[in-house]
């Protein structure tokens, strides 16, 4: 009897019961979304992260999306005709069991709008900046605020860590990619190799390998160990930055020199190598637009530019910008002027090969 009267009471509340049809629709909306987000990050990322280390212009990557803030000179942020800026952020630690999450290297490579070559400047992981939420601190620890925990999130700490460069810079970041020790590893043997020239020989704290000085071929796992140096360098961390130039430019000359980039074989190979080692920013941006703009660039080997800082300010080791050289670069680096910039200050400049 009581079973009959609830099945009653249901029969009678089911036309009162809102439908679940749209609220269906949209969960599955955002997962999908989420799916396609996910697999164009790993589609498409090596390829940007090429690209963005070649300066392959991307006219528009983002023409929607404008820096937060103000820009340094007071004028409107992105202001530059045609010029392009792609963030690459390098981190240490991830892996299947993730338990570090600050970017080690931050580097920002440079397009401009004559497509004359590549700047790739390196911004100092103790470089001082404001972080939204936690004030002023180091570069490096905008990845570590916004991948947050338990596990870290690839993405997330992207997007903080562009914003703060995007304020600190006050340039609009068009495109950008985050790349594992993992990641890094893989792509390398996907290309057979990467060659480092280096002015002085680099020892590892890690392992004890010994890195003579001049151009040698690296592994993965020599280019790892490679970049992660710092404890035996004259200049620590900026020396670590130096050689992360020197990887770049090596990559560059090794996928042009084996056509990776318009050998579709060697090109699908390529996107598969770096796996959950890499996340993309490149907001969708077909494959094909990518690769149709290479020519554009009149050389692909690039400048190698150290952002001008002063000395620590204090314990913490945090890096100020320098006051004089400093907003010098930056103004140029938003007027599209780094390469008049290079020529009146050739001591910032990092030989790459």
């Amino acid at each position: 009897m009581i079973e009959d009267d609830l099945r009653a009471a249901f029969v009678r509340h089911e036309p009162m019961t809102p439908s679940t049809g749209p609220l269906r629709v949209a969960i599955d909306r955002l997962a999908a979304v989420r799916r396609r987000r996910r697999q164009r990050f790993q589609a498409a990322g090596v390829t940007l992260a090429l690209l963005g280390a070649l300066g392959v212009g991307v006219p528009h990557l983002r023409p929607d999306r404008q820096v937060e803030g103000p820009s340094l000179s007071g004028q409107p942020a992105g202001a530059q005709s045609g010029a392009l800026n792609v963030l690459l952020v390098g981190v240490d630690g991830f892996g299947d069991q993730p338990s570090y999450r600050l970017a080690d290297s931050v580097l920002l490579v440079h397009i401009p709008a004559d497509r004359s070559r590549p700047y790739l400047i390196s911004l100092p992981r103790d470089l001082e900046v404001s972080i939204p939420g936690r004030g002023v601190e180091k570069l490096n620890s905008a990845f570590y605020t916004g991948a947050g925990e338990p596990r870290p999130d690839l993405d997330a700490g992207y997007d903080l860590t562009r914003q703060v460069v995007a304020d600190l810079t006050g340039v609009r970041v068009d495109a950008g990619a985050v790349l594992t020790f993992a990641g890094l590893r893989r792509i390398t043997e996907a290309v057979d190799g990467v060659e480092v020239c280096l002015p002085k020989e680099v020892r590892s704290w890690h392992t004890r390998r010994t890195f003579p000085a001049g151009c040698q071929l690296l592994d993965g796992d020599a280019s790892v160990d490679l970049l992660r140096q710092r404890r035996y360098l004259p200049d620590g961390a900026s020396d670590r930055d130096r050689n992360a130039q020197r990887y770049i430019a090596g990559l560059v000359r090794r996928a042009v020199a084996q056509d990776v980039l318009t050998n579709p074989v060697r090109l699908t190979a390529l996107l598969s190598a770096a796996g959950k080692g890499l996340a993309v920013d490149d907001d969708g941006l077909p494959l094909t637009r990518l690769v149709a703009v290479l020519p554009e660039l009149k050389t692909v080997e690039p400048v190698g530019i150290s952002l001008p800082v002063g000395p620590p300010v204090d314990i913490s080791s945090r890096l100020p910008l320098d006051p004089k050289r400093g907003p010098e670069f930056l103004a140029a680096l938003r007027e599209d002027r780094v390469a008049q910039w290079v020529a009146q200050h050739p001591e910032q400049v990092n030989p790459v090969r």
